[in-house]
């Protein structure tokens, strides 16, 4: 074997590193495709870490808390 140069070395570290990518893929590919599906069916506009955008969305004066109790009467009320 001859000295080895620079090229040659990183060509080697390119390689390996080109293994391990493709080793790491194959290994988590279910895992993987499953977590890219998730982010192409995200809605990019809304950003869930966002608590003001969700206040104003909930601010709907017919959805106060109620108690279990009083929804069954509701519905019960609705119903006949």
């Amino acid at each position: 074997m001859g000295k080895s140069t620079p090229v040659k070395q990183a060509a080697v570290v390119l390689g390996a590193l080109a293994f391990g990518w493709m080793a790491i893929e194959m290994a988590f590919k279910p895992l993987l495709d499953k977590a890219r599906s998730a982010m192409d069916n995200s809605d990019p506009d809304r950003d869930p870490d966002d608590i003001d955008s969700a206040r104003k969305d909930d601010s709907d004066s017919d959805r106060k808390p109620i108690s279990y109790a009083d929804a069954v009467a509701k519905n019960i009320a609705g119903a006949s």
